[in-house]
């Protein structure tokens, strides 16, 4: 009888649990840890943040749901992984055996890097829907006294599709409110051109995201390293394309939101031979450690290069298409390994997006991720505000039945309306 643990009962970890059971013999077991009692689609955090959802809307108790399908959950948390003894020692000191660990807990957020950023300093967070909540109690105040908004991703940042949602879906807010007028807005990325988006640009998103972006009057810096922030005020070094200081800003808001760059979790930091110097899980071709080979990982747990170097240090994105691929692939790996054989399955890593923008939307694909590619491909349209909705309700609804069917392949491949890209991925 095998034990496998998954680590993490989020956007990887529920779908992992539930592909992996339906792979396993009679007689092994499946058991979650997350954190809590709750899963929350983080996607719609956004909404969240102005009030066009609820955190009730996105959120669901997990464990009566894992536990229809045969899946045991703990919601404990990992205080530790110990690899060499084959266990994860839970927060309250006691301890998990494992046959097989698969790691998808996500990211630790490093709002400790840069002095008074994040909801414990002086900027907002949407990465959790703790921080949306947050952030919806200080859009309500702002909205009764509005003033310059600044937006965008810091240095090492990797997921720069959501801090464009937040700047589209707040000018959205404001304008559907009539106080846009009394908002100047600035975008602040270390990206080193708009619509970069940790990809090297996809299609023709930069044309189009600043198309977009000077059309809802939103000033932007690219290149941009956030020094620190204090009430009220960011400072800001823009770099040239050498990577030198160009230009400081001082940017004055009323109310700011900056996605903070990602570090592996402290249950993983600094264990020799499993993660790299931010904490990543190192993995191969088949998700699995080199070192620790009954240990695998999925998500932005892992460990994966930039896709180029760029003036400002970015971080390439994992989005869901390429985290669903690696589960599929960590799933059927797990069970070739308890069958004496070695790993065959890999992951696609494609990166396929469906993004808000308020009141359109955006999408885009690139396969693979990392240039050339086969397909590159961006478009802007009222139906991906629309299919954005659309999925939320249909992620959820699947996760709560508990099939294993790719999610993300099934409804973006629909929505996309683009028939061959399942023969490309």
């Amino acid at each position: 009888m095998a034990h496998v643990v998954v680590m993490g009962a989020g956007l990887g970890g529920l779908p992992m649990a539930y592909e992996m059971k339906e792979l396993l013999r009679s007689d092994d077991r499946v058991t979650v840890v997350g954190l809590g009692a709750s899963y929350s689609f983080v996607p719609s955090n956004p909404w969240v943040a102005v009030h066009w959802r609820k955190r009730s809307d996105i959120e669901f108790a997990v464990a009566p749901y894992l536990e229809k399908k045969g899946i045991a959950y703990d919601g404990r948390g990992v205080k530790r992984v110990h690899p060499k003894e084959n266990r994860v020692e839970l927060a309250d000191g006691s301890s998990l055996a494992y046959d097989y660990l698969v790691i998808a807990t996500g990211p630790k957020l490093a709002f400790d890097e840069i002095e008074g950023l994040g909801p414990n300093g002086h900027t907002q967070s949407i990465c959790m829907v703790d921080h949306a909540e947050k952030g919806a109690s200080a859009w309500d105040a702002f909205v009764k006294a509005p003033g310059p908004i600044v937006v965008g991703a810091v240095q090492g940042a990797s997921c720069f599709g959501p801090a464009y949602e937040f700047a589209f879906i707040m000018e959205t807010d404001l304008r559907r409110r009539k106080i846009r007028d009394k908002v100047p807005m600035t975008f602040v990325t270390s990206e080193p051109y708009i619509g970069h988006l940790g990809l090297g640009g996809v299609g023709d998103s930069k044309s189009m995201l600043e198309s977009a972006l000077r059309e809802r009057h939103i000033k932007w810096i690219c290149n941009a390293k956030v020094t620190k922030v204090e009430p009220g005020k960011m400072y800001v070094t823009e770099h040239d394309d050498e990577g030198k200081p160009k230009k400081e800003h001082v940017l004055p808001f009323a109310y700011s939101m900056m996605l903070p760059a990602f570090k592996g979790v402290d249950a993983v930091f600094g264990i020799e031979g499993l993660t790299n110097p931010r904490g990543f899980i190192l993995i191969d071709e088949h998700q699995r450690n080199p070192t620790h080979k009954n240990i695998y990982a999925v998500g932005v747990a892992v460990a994966i290069p930039p896709v180029e170097a760029t003036p400002v240090p970015t971080g390439a994105p994992k989005t869901g298409f390429m985290i669903e691929s690696m589960v599929t692939a960590t799933a059927h790996n797990i069970r070739e390994q308890m069958d004496g054989k070695e790993p065959s399955h890999k992951a696609t890593w494609n990166a396929v997006c469906l993004a808000d923008m308020g009141d359109t939307g955006i999408a885009f694909v690139a396969l693979p991720q990392i240039p050339p590619r086969n397909v590159n491909w961006f478009s802007e349209g009222k139906w991906v505000h629309l299919a954005k909705i659309a999925f939320e309700k249909y992620f959820i609804r699947k996760l709560k039945k508990g099939t294993s069917e790719p999610y993300y392949e099934k409804f973006v491949m629909s929505a996309l309306g683009i028939t061959k890209l399942k023969e490309k991925v």
